[in-house]
């Protein structure tokens, strides 16, 4: 099996930043990519960003491209998600997952999610 464990979250003002960070352990060799998704209240859950293994490749929503960026330290077993100039419109549960098949945006084709941290950004 593999956990997943997301921290960082936290309330901040907007225009400010904030690192996620998602420590995973257990079976990571069978994870091919890892992402990050968020889901705001009564809302469906929506993609952020991808990375792949290697962390040659990475793929972002429109919402939050050039804001945020993902990267991994696969040395510490952890993904990170920095995100910058934060908005009101941001604030949301951020959830990491990890896919088997590879680098992909579609919820579904995720395997394992962790349990989440809520962003919350004022303005």
């Amino acid at each position: 099996q593999v956990q997943l464990v997301e921290s960082g979250g936290g309330l901040v003002q907007a225009g400010g930043s904030l690192r996620l960070s998602c420590a995973t352990s257990g079976r990571t060799v069978s994870i091919s990519a890892m992402g990050w998704f968020r889901q705001a209240p009564g809302k469906e859950r929506e993609f952020v960003a991808a990375i792949n293994w290697s962390g040659s490749s990475t793929d972002y929503a429109d919402a939050v491209k050039g804001r945020f960026t993902i990267s991994r330290d696969n040395g510490k077993n952890t993904v990170y998600l920095q995100m910058n100039s934060l908005k009101p419109e941001d604030t949301a549960i951020y959830y990491c997952a990890g896919a088997v098949r590879g680098l992909t945006y579609i919820r579904r084709e995720y395997n394992y999610w962790g349990q989440g941290t809520q962003v919350t950004v004022s303005s």
